[in-house]
């Protein structure tokens, strides 16, 4: 079976096409969207999802989310002792979908099509591929966000040519995306984006305005405890702003709840800087693609991150055009990538879209530059474009820059610097050259890109006639097939929490927060509810748990809901 992944930095979902349409797939609590959060519990298992975000609260040091945005680097994640890369976190998270995928569908799951930002560079998508395999999947495809997303919108469905901008905000990334749509012809004109800018910015808007408030010599002197609860309730006042213009966040600080409320225009103001970060993408994009404002048929709104009002309204007033967003932006992506599978799959119940997606960022080398008065090593020579049509394939000439050279190392790099040293290098490949003076030899450079973001180089030395054609792979990131079993085995062991077990261990880690976040009376009808569970999970039924979990969580939604509408005007 195949499925499609959203694979995001907040939350996480898969999707199905099956019997004509597409199937959100629940996971084991019975909810559509699985929290990328890891953790790592006292007992050494691994914690995924909603449980592993609420035990979190409570042990942020054992707790790891936000990895995403670390996607395709070297940085590391210590967890309880344990040392965990942004990808092995993600594979966690891909294969508790990949096994609540299996159960809901009633057998076996190995491949999958997933998601990444489109302005994801050929590091971070490697990353998201590597990812995958370690959770048991192969990954066929790795399709752009806002693609996806645009396929589960339909957009030129009516026979129509529709060119639109697909304004994607999701938790930690941002793209800008213009394409044009006709019957079932998708083109791609132009990709900006901002991989470190997402819903997660605004809510640290919040945790900022609180601190200020508070007064606290330094934010040092909090602990992580109390940090992630100043967090926890920015993340709830930041989405009662789509319902009330004021809201108030109270969190037990030094032993004392400290109550501070903020307006919605206070904090559109505090936000200023990251509203005006949105724009630089959206002219980019259009500058790119070659069209106006005036050219657009429609702006499309995908990601958790638009359902902000002073987003909207922003996108708005950038635009001047009101924005579409009637399809649920939490799951327009993986919708997409459900769609994606059918059309791989060829079912005749959806018709085939096909898709010209282009290249987000430009591929070139490094070469030397006569300015006129000596030569400059270190500069940019661009093979292929950024937003070039793909696939695509694409030839330069050079010659060699030395007297007596014997070989030419052509530096494979992704970037827009006309500086070679500040782009991304991808990889290297090194010919031989015939010893001569300086230019006598030329040498082709032929870069090929595909629809899977695959880059395949070619070295050819002319007067030879010798070739050399390399599939490149990242050296700092390439991982031998021996380094890949045995880190795919080590997820392996690593004991995950039972799936029969993650209602009644949720349950109890907020219970837990509750209790701590609690005072007087509730903090005493909490802990006898939290005793009676304990003594239920140790001695009773089946039956006898679920009812006493359902009393106690009953208990939690009436304290939380109590508290939390009375911090609201």
């Amino acid at each position: 079976m195949l499925i499609g992944i959203d694979l995001g930095t907040t939350n996480s979902l898969a999707a199905c096409f099956r019997n004509g349409k597409v199937e959100i797939i629940p996971n084991r609590l019975g909810k559509k969207l699985t929290p990328s959060v890891v953790s790592v519990d006292d007992e050494g298992s691994i914690l995924i999802g909603e449980t592993a975000r609420e035990y979190g609260y409570l042990h942020p040091e054992r707790t790891a989310k936000v990895f995403k945005r670390t996607m395709g680097t070297d940085h590391e994640y210590d967890l309880a002792g344990m040392k965990f890369s942004s990808e092995e976190l993600s594979g966690f998270v891909l294969r508790s979908l990949k096994e609540d995928a299996e159960v809901y569908l009633g057998e076996p799951v190995h491949e999958a099509i997933i998601s990444v930002p489109a302005y994801f560079n050929d590091n971070q998508r490697k990353a998201t591929k590597r990812a995958g395999e370690l959770a048991g999947l192969t990954v066929s495809r790795i399709i752009n966000e806002p693609t996806a997303s645009a396929i589960a919108y339909g957009v030129g469905e009516e026979g129509t040519v529709e060119r639109c901008m697909i304004f994607d905000l999701g938790g930690g990334t941002f793209d800008v995306t213009i394409l044009e749509y006709f019957k079932n012809i998708m083109e791609v004109y132009a990709i900006a984006g901002d991989n470190f800018l997402g819903g997660e910015d605004f809510t640290q808007v919040l945790v900022e305005m609180y601190l200020q408030r508070l007064l606290v010599a330094s934010v040092n002197l909090l602990d992580l405890r109390t940090l992630s609860n100043i967090y926890k309730a920015a993340e709830e006042a930041k989405c009662s702003f789509s319902d009330h213009d004021t809201v108030t966040m109270a969190v037990n600080v030094f032993g004392v709840l400290h109550e501070e409320q903020f307006t919605v225009a206070e904090y559109e103001e505090a936000c200023r800087p990251l509203l005006e970060k949105l724009r630089k993408p959206i002219e980019k994009s259009l500058r790119d693609a070659k069209v106006t404002l005036d050219d657009l048929d429609r702006v499309i709104l995908v990601g958790g991150a638009t359902r902000l009002k002073i987003v909207r309204d922003y996108v708005k007033k950038v635009t001047g055009i009101y924005p579409d967003w009637y399809v649920d932006p939490d799951t327009s992506v993986a919708q997409g990538a459900a769609l994606q599978c059918a059309m791989k799959e060829r079912d005749r119940r959806i018709e085939e879209v096909i898709l010209t997606d282009v290249c987000p960022f430009t591929l070139g080398t490094e070469v030397v530059r006569d300015n006129g008065a000596f030569e400059e090593p270190g500069h940019y020579l661009p093979i292929i474009e950024r937003n070039t049509v793909i696939p695509v394939s694409r030839t330069q000439t050079v010659y060699t820059a030395h007297d007596n050279q014997k070989i030419v190392t052509v530096k494979v790099l992704q970037g827009e610097s006309y500086m070679a040293r500040n782009n991304l290098l991808l990889g290297s490949l090194t010919v031989e050259v015939p010893v001569g003076p300086k230019g006598q030899e030329a040498i082709e450079i032929t870069y090929t890109y595909d629809v899977n973001s695959l880059l395949e180089v070619e070295v050819k030395v002319v007067s030879t006639g010798l070739q050399k054609k390399v599939i490149i792979q990242n050296e700092e990131n390439k991982v031998s097939e021996e380094e890949a079993r045995k880190r795919f085995e080590r997820l392996q062991y690593l004991k995950q929490n039972p799936r029969e077990e993650e209602e009644n261990r949720l349950a109890m880690f907020r219970a837990n927060r509750v209790y701590e976040e609690s005072l007087g009376s509730d903090k005493d009808r909490i802990g006898e509810m939290i005793g009676e569970f304990d003594n239920a999970l140790n001695n009773s039924t089946r039956l006898e748990v679920e009812l006493t979990r359902k009393k106690l969580e009953d208990l939690l939604d009436e304290i939380e809901n109590k508290g939390f509408t009375g911090l609201i005007s």
